[in-house]
């Protein structure tokens, strides 16, 4: 099982879970529903207690990852395989552009 803690303007927002079945699910954190009810990290998914699940990672997560020469920069440089796109998200996205970052839960700050 894999997890990564997501930020929003560096606010602890929730976690992604990849279990080791190859199912996700993120779940926003208690203290971030009730401080920030209505700031979501994208439309498809706005602030509820109930967890997100999904058999595969979920679009927004996805599109966080480098593309193209890029994506095969990073995938060479970290020995990653394409393919795993939980291991590119935390390889890959701890200083992404925008507001949204992601951080292994294991070095969360």
């Amino acid at each position: 099982m894999r997890q990564a803690m997501i930020y929003y303007k560096d606010i602890a927002a929730g976690v992604l879970t990849e279990t080791d079945d190859g199912f996700y699910e993120y779940q926003y954190l208690p203290a971030y529903i009730d401080a920030y009810p209505e700031q979501f990290i994208c439309f498809t998914m706005p602030v509820v207690a109930k967890p997100y699940k999904a058999n595969r990672l979920f679009p927004f997560f996805d599109g966080l990852i480098p593309e193209g020469w890029l994506l095969d920069i990073a995938a060479k440089n970290w020995k990653i395989s394409p393919n795993d796109r939980m291991g590119l998200l935390l390889a890959c996205c701890a200083n992404c552009i925008g507001a949204v970052s992601v951080k292994s839960y294991n070095q969360q700050a």
